[in-house]
């Protein structure tokens, strides 16, 4: 049985739609496969098109609804909402580039859920920013670049039909401060997707490396550069950015919701439920504020304080859950692994070190 179409946040199709990944979150976590039948239902429901302007087949939602899409879909099956984040921070670089052929070749099917994209630009952002050389380079050849190393964080890469990648530019064997990001046809001679990582929690994600041997990508794939600091331009959401927050409270959502129906049976939970809903709530409305630009709060207090918050809602529903909650199987258990995510996942330097400060007592 399909799903239908879900036109708005609002929109009861959305319910519906997260009412079936929820009845199938448990046996993605356990069997730790590839959640290819929830990420069909997500394409059949519309939700690829959420986030692409209608020029390029989608409903161009505003930043402020696809939040609360994030949110509802987190609460309701965290893996397949962060592979989602992945696909679409891809179809943003590829829509906001100025390489028209590019997006004219590749959009259309993204739309419509008949391709399957992912990203991997980590290791320019967050991840191995600390080693003296490029995880990945790219030489300038004469119809495009030679890609070698790998991308270390790739979500979904065995999945994929088109990687976008970030790349640093390489002269004469020589790193240089221009980077580049191109879209990768994963069917190009010397790609390979190493096996997923086994993860505490999200390892049906499929996330692991991605090795370039010498591959040759056409000029005709390039997103963006060569050029210093590439990963600033475009709109493919940034590190630490507002759908990362979105997913902490989306599942923080589901543990209070949990701990909703067992104050309902036992009043001395009431307070605590009572207490964690008026945060999220406060939490909620300041991130749908900055995203909308009317709020004081940077991105980075957002996703410290979501950080903290999601940890807290997912033992306190463990807490509820008490020994059931212990138990393989049980959601509380499984919220509490998935809540360590939000430590380490496009985790910017600032709010890591904030989130460690607290975790050890230290005041600001």
């Amino acid at each position: 049985m399909t799903v239908a179409k879900i036109t708005s946040p609002l929109d009861p199709a959305l319910d519906e739609l997260c009412a079936r990944l929820a009845a199938g979150a448990e046996e993605v976590d356990r069997s730790g496969r590839w959640p290819a039948d929830q990420l069909k239902l997500c394409g059949e429901a519309g939700v690829y098109q959420w986030f692409l302007e209608p020029q390029h087949g989608g409903h161009g939602w505003s930043a402020a609804d696809a939040v609360r899409g994030y949110m509802a879909l987190a609460s309701a099956c965290l893996t397949t909402t962060f592979i989602l984040t992945q696909r679409t921070g891809a179809c943003r670089r590829i829509a906001t580039c100025s390489n028209e052929n590019l997006k004219q070749r590749l959009l259309p099917g993204l739309a419509s859920g008949k391709l399957f994209t992912t990203v991997g630009i980590s290791h320019l952002t967050t991840s191995r920013r600390h080693l003296g050389r490029p995880v990945l380079a790219a030489e300038e050849t004469a119809s495009g670049f030679r890609l070698d190393g790998m991308s270390p964080w790739v979500t979904g890469g065995a999945a994929a039909d088109v990687m976008v990648i970030a790349a640093t530019l390489v002269e004469n064997g020589q790193p240089t401060d221009r980077e580049l990001v191109v879209a990768v046809p994963t069917d190009l001679a010397g790609l390979s997707v190493d096996e997923p990582l086994p993860l505490v929690g999200l390892s049906a994600s499929s996330t692991g490396p991605v090795r370039f041997d010498r591959v040759e990508v056409s000029r005709d794939w390039l997103i963006a550069g060569p050029a210093a600091n590439v990963m600033l331009s475009g709109a493919g959401g940034s590190t630490g950015g507002y759908e990362t927050s979105a997913l902490a409270l989306g599942l923080a959502s589901a543990a209070i919701n949990f701990l909703a129906g067992e104050s309902a049976k036992r009043t001395e939970l009431t307070a605590a439920h009572d207490a964690l809903a008026q945060e999220h709530s406060d939490l909620v409305d300041d991130l749908l504020a900055l995203v909308r630009g009317e709020s004081r709060c940077t991105k980075e207090s957002i996703r410290q304080r979501a950080n903290t918050f999601v940890l807290r809602a997912a033992q306190a529903a463990l807490s509820a859950a008490k020994g059931t909650g212990y138990v393989a199987g049980h959601p509380a258990g499984r919220w509490c692994r998935e809540a360590l995510f939000f430590l380490v996942w496009s985790c910017p330097q600032p709010v890591a070190a904030a989130n460690l400060c607290e975790l050890a007592g230290i005041a600001d």
